[in-house]
């Protein structure tokens, strides 16, 4: 894994698959629906989708973010629906060894019940999307290049930024399409006070655990209900008693019967970052090294974590979201690594970019026109790389919490020394009320000694790196050098958790009012570290910077020519994801993994018995469900074709990480389910649609509905919404 500017750079989108097109691929932009109406209509859209590209009208208006996770409307009363594990922070956070509602679940049966969210939790309503480029790029002169390209850019987006951002009611962002050859600014409400209202135990919220995850058949409720309050004059404000529901302008209608096999479904969601658009090199240096080196990274953080904080401890409480992140992606790498192993993404894209330039070089005009492009990002891309194996462990060492409080405050004191529109963004004005809050919620998840287990063990395996390719100010600050003595280190780590202050969330508070020469006289040994570090990190900023300037002119170039080639074969066109709102669209059906197996599109309430395992943290159910599945009391919600209760089902749609919560409509745009997550199979879609085993996972209505009437008491939940069939 790269630094996180380089990584920013590499995710602006290079290559395409060689591969057409499929019906159900693509993430798409709201104004490209015109593009492809006709196949929506084909598919089974009964809405308009002309209407669909106004975020003023529904069903687009009912669709949220909630930074990192989606989420939609389910009520003219602000009640908020998304995935189990996108409120699992809220969850942990208003849980303790005496009260643990990540195991009991929780259940609000009136508004005074409801609970604060977990701090900085938000819900952005986006209310436009314009396009920006001649300001981000268009003002620029020609000759500008490297760092002062990206300053550039990085000062054109803050100026944008900032006549956007009227109050502090709203977000703007401006997001790049197409490595950077499209730029949009997108304007959301950003709703500060958000409460949980009901959450399934995690028996039924992470039903299967790791076991299941990515897997099928899955039989999993993952949901959560928020609910958004504003004050009384229906403006966004922070927590309090006397703030009402938000009205939001539209919500989803439920449809109980939820769907059968071949129904048309979509998503509309803010998925949050595809690969399909990179280069060769790119691709084999990702699959090859980054995947396997940071799969078993993550499996070593799990492993210390667990043999630090006993199950059930005050210590394991606070990571049990940290371990749920960890172990996610540790076996979504893995299935990236074996898809890999197994297909031929590579060969393709070496043939797509050898035709490509066999296109280019055919004519003289696009010879001139695009006849570096390649060549010019291959280079850049191979700079990139250079140092990531320092850069990656060095990311793992910084996931810590103590290492990163440090610094940020330290860049804070660094960064309010200069006027608001030149600061570093992450510590303008703008951003303070999001940095005080993520200070508030350093100690609900951080305990010393799972801190200082992790540290020792990651630097360790740092200290074995050759010296020349070690950071000189890292090393220094820890006695690293030819002889590394791991009693030494322990020692210092031991001594610095300690003497330091800012495991306290008001001392972490003051110091963000602090100036630069108060850093440097204080004692506390991690304030000491953020200040040894500095002028390195600077340093290697400023490189960072130089190298995303220059991909910020190769790659725009360079996707221009691909999407010009695509277009000559008749080929659409949809932009890599990049959290922003996009549509994907497909069908309810199964697949075969492999020869000799078909997977149905259905799972049941009996399949989800037929895995209890009594006491077992991932196939535990309480006796209530247990009860209700056995004596097939299914009330309304009965499938005749299935003789139960649907719980999960397969679709086709094309789906990634950032759309975990979202809504999954029917032709008519009523709720019909949560998308929560892929196949095994699937994973690698982020870099290769396939078809045949590209499948999305949902929870589906029925389930929900169920669950909430007959196991958790939710009823007032359920009577809030309007219910269809």
């Amino acid at each position: 894994m790269l630094h996180r500017r380089l990584l920013k750079a590499l995710s602006l989108a290079s290559v395409v698959l060689a591969s057409s097109v499929q019906a159900d691929e693509g993430m798409w932009q709201p104004h490209q629906l015109q593009e492809i109406s006709g196949k929506l209509k084909k598919a089974g859209l009964e809405l308009d989708p002309t209407q669909m590209e106004n975020l003023n009208q529904f069903p687009m208006n009912a669709i949220i973010s909630l930074g990192g996770c989606t989420a939609s409307f389910l009520s003219d009363q602000g009640l908020v629906v998304t995935n189990h594990h996108c409120a699992y922070g809220s969850i942990q956070y208003n849980s303790s060894e005496e009260e643990n509602l990540l195991k009991q679940g929780f259940v609000a049966k009136s508004l005074d019940q409801e609970l604060q969210a977990a701090p900085g939790s938000r819900v952005y309503v986006t209310e436009s999307l314009t396009n920006v480029t001649d300001k981000i790029t268009g003002t620029i002169p020609s000759s500008t290049k490297g760092e002062a390209y990206f300053k550039a850019i990085e000062k054109n987006e803050k100026a944008l930024v900032a006549a956007c951002e009227t109050s502090q009611d709203y977000r703007c962002e401006v997001y790049s399409f197409h490595g950077g050859l499209e730029y949009f600014l997108i304007k959301q409400l950003s709703i500060r006070d958000v409460r949980l209202v009901y959450a399934p135990p995690s028996s039924i919220g992470k039903f299967g655990g790791d076991t299941d995850n990515w897997m099928w058949p899955r039989h999993t409720g993952d949901w959560a209900f928020y609910r958004a309050y504003v004050n009384k004059d229906g403006k966004p404000a922070d927590y309090s008693k006397d703030n009402v529901p938000f009205k939001p302008k539209a919500f989803l209608k439920v449809n109980a019967n939820g769907v059968e096999n071949e129904d048309y479904v979509m998503v509309l969601g803010y998925p949050g970052r595809t690969n399909r658009y990179r280069i060769a090199q790119e691709v084999e240096n990702q699959f090859n090294w980054v995947y396997p080196t940071a799969k078993r990274y993550r499996e070593e953080y799990i492993d210390v974590i667990k043999e630090t904080a006993p199950a059930g401890s005050e210590a394991r409480i606070k990571y049990e979201s940290t371990l749920a992140g960890l172990a996610n992606y540790a076996k979504n790498y893995g299935s990236m690594i074996e898809s890999f192993n197994k297909g031929d993404m590579l060969a393709r894209k070496q043939k797509e970019l050898k035709d490509l330039q066999a296109w280019i070089n055919s004519s003289k005009a696009r010879q001139e026109k695009y006849g570096k492009a390649l060549t010019e990002l291959n280079e850049l891309v191979a700079q990139g790389q250079v140092n990531q194996e320092r850069d990656l462990i060095l990311a793992y060492i910084g996931r810590t919490n103590l290492i990163g409080v440090s610094k940020r405050l330290y860049r804070l004191a660094n960064e309010r020394q200069k006027p608001d529109a030149e600061r570093k963004q992450g510590y303008q004005d703008r951003d303070m009320n999001r940095f005080k809050q993520g200070m508030k919620r350093v100690n609900r998840r951080y305990d010393a000694g799972v801190d200082k287990a992790v540290l020792n063990h990651f630097i360790a395996q740092y200290a074995q790196l050759p010296a020349t390719e070690r950071n000189a100010t890292f090393d220094k600050f820890f006695g690293i050098d030819k002889t590394f003595d791991a009693k030494k280190l322990a020692a210092k780590l031991d001594q610095m958790h300690k003497d330091t202050e800012l495991d306290q969330e008001a001392v972490r508070l003051a110091w963000m009012d602090k100036s630069v020469e108060d850093f440097k006289n204080s004692n506390d040994p991690y304030i000491q570290f953020a200040v040894s570090q500095y002028e390195n990190d600077r340093k290697l900023e400023k490189q960072d910077d130089e190298l995303f300037g220059k991909l910020a002119q190769v790659r725009p170039a360079f996707m221009s020519a691909m999407i010009a080639y695509k277009k000559s074969k008749g080929e659409p066109v949809y932009a890599d994801a990049n959290s922003s709102l996009r549509i994907t669209y497909g069908n309810v059906k199964g697949y075969s993994p492999q020869d000799g197996l078909t997977a149905t599109p259905f799972t049941t309430l009996e399949g989800m018995l037929a895995k209890y395992v009594a006491g077992d943290d991932e196939f535990d159910l309480f006796e209530n469900i247990r009860t209700a599945i056995a004596n097939k009391d299914y009330g309304n919600y009965r499938r005749e074709s299935l003789n139960s209760v649907p719980v999960n089902y397969l679709s086709t749609l094309d789906i990634t990480g950032g759309n975990s919560g979202s809504p999954t409509l029917n032709g008519k745009g009523e709720f019909v389910g949560l998308v929560f997550d892929g196949v095994y199979e699937s994973i690698i879609g982020d870099w290769d649609y396939n078809p045949k085993l590209n499948r999305a996972i949902h929870t589906s209505v029925p389930f929900m509905l169920w669950t909430m009437e007959k196991i958790d008491g939710a009823q007032n939940i359920v009577d809030e919404m309007t219910i269809v069939k």
